[in-house]
């Protein structure tokens, strides 16, 4: 019993650096190609697109979600916001990496803003919940969005207060989105790259709310 418990406090609590796998020095290998849009992975990307980043859950699902928006160029899996350098998927679920399972978002934001992604991550999972999404329990599936500059943080900012107001209206908790500067994104296995569009029937946990998110002005980038 205690062997288990152990297991899961480490699971749900995020690790010191010092605790924190030590990874390695060389990426792991990953996709040359996106599976579904047919555009190099890695980039390099045209100069009028912006990068995003978010962590809602199992990313398999997350990925899915926006590479079906128009706007998007590209995306992909991966890992953000702890202490292992290079992480592998099996590491990264121990919850001793201190990772998030995120989406890096490539987007034309002439096409789609920046809040109109806000507004899809909000209303796409619940934001709720903690160290879990769902089914999937641990620190590497905690709600989370990385900002790349400080009109992206405010805007995050700007709509988490906006959206965690609706949300107790509707009688649900306190938004536990974890809302931070963009440290390194590390691209996940090649196996884990828009996972869905190969295995269409594999698992997808992904589930909102139903309360609806309405981006204030201050969030409009």
């Amino acid at each position: 019993m205690f062997f288990l418990s152990d297991m899961l406090n480490k699971k749900l609590n995020l690790p010191k650096p010092s605790e924190a796998l030590p990874g390695r020095a060389r990426a792991i290998p990953t996709a040359s190609r996106h599976k579904v849009l047919k555009r190099p992975l890695k980039g390099p990307y045209p100069e009028r697109l912006e990068t995003a980043m978010f962590g809602l859950g199992y990313f398999w699902a997350a990925e899915r979600l926006f590479w079906q928006i128009e706007g998007v160029w590209v995306t992909a899996a991966g890992y953000a916001g702890g202490f292992t350098p290079n992480p592998t998927h099996q590491e990264t679920c121990t919850g001793l990496t201190g990772h998030a399972e995120v989406v890096l978002v490539v987007h034309d934001p002439e096409i789609v803003s920046y809040a109109g992604l806000l507004k899809l991550f909000w209303e796409s999972h619940d934001p709720t919940q903690g160290m879990r999404q769902g089914n999937d329990v641990g620190t590497a599936y905690r709600s989370a969005i990385y900002t790349s500059d400080e009109a992206q943080l405010s805007a995050a900012s700007a709509s988490r207060d906006a959206y965690e107001t609706s949300l107790r209206g509707a009688g649900h908790g306190r938004i536990t989105t974890e809302i931070a500067p963009a440290a390194e994104f590390y691209f996940a296995e090649a196996d884990h790259q828009q996972y869905l569009a190969k295995n269409p029937y594999g698992t997808c946990n992904l589930k909102g709310t139903g309360v609806a998110c309405a981006i204030p002005a201050s969030a409009s980038i």
